[in-house]
């Protein structure tokens, strides 16, 4: 789906978070960030997987990591299941898609036979400098930490 390759130099993105707060790449530089795009918060794969990163937390903070969740929920949304779900890190509200096609995860998907555009559920490392060194398209929603921290 994604046209990005490890190795490519990752979006420069800006989007707010639940509570209005702007993110950017350049927020993150010096630090391994994990970018993982969900279809729609509240669902129970999307549910499972940020409470699996939720879990291990602090292992991705002993780490040098900072996590970012991202869907085109709206704030009040994504704010609703961080707050039901006590996540403790940000969930971008990208309403418009365009750290969504930024990072090339919007296409078509299928459902239950019906075919429609959406989110590829996708998880993205970057480095310190900013550079993708690992992508994950093929996510276990509760086992995604050990895919992230191999």
């Amino acid at each position: 789906m994604t046209t990005l390759k490890i190795g490519d130099k990752a979006p420069n993105f800006s989007a707010n978070d639940q509570d209005g707060n702007l993110h950017t790449l350049e927020n993150y530089k010096g630090k391994k960030l994990v970018v993982f795009f969900y279809p729609k918060a509240n669902t129970p794969g999307c549910t499972a997987e940020a409470c699996d990163l939720r879990d291990n937390f602090e292992r991705f903070q002993a780490s040098n990591y900072a996590l970012l969740g991202v869907s085109a929920d709206n704030a009040k949304a994504q704010s609703n299941f961080k707050n039901k779900f006590s996540f403790p890190f940000p969930l971008l509200a990208d309403e418009d898609k365009s750290v969504i096609q930024d990072f090339g995860v919007w296409g078509p998907k299928k459902f239950m036979g019906k075919e429609y555009d959406g989110i590829h559920r996708t998880t993205f490392i970057i480095d310190e400098s900013g550079i993708i060194v690992d992508i994950i398209s093929e996510v276990k929603t509760k086992e995604h930490t050990s895919q992230i921290l191999k």
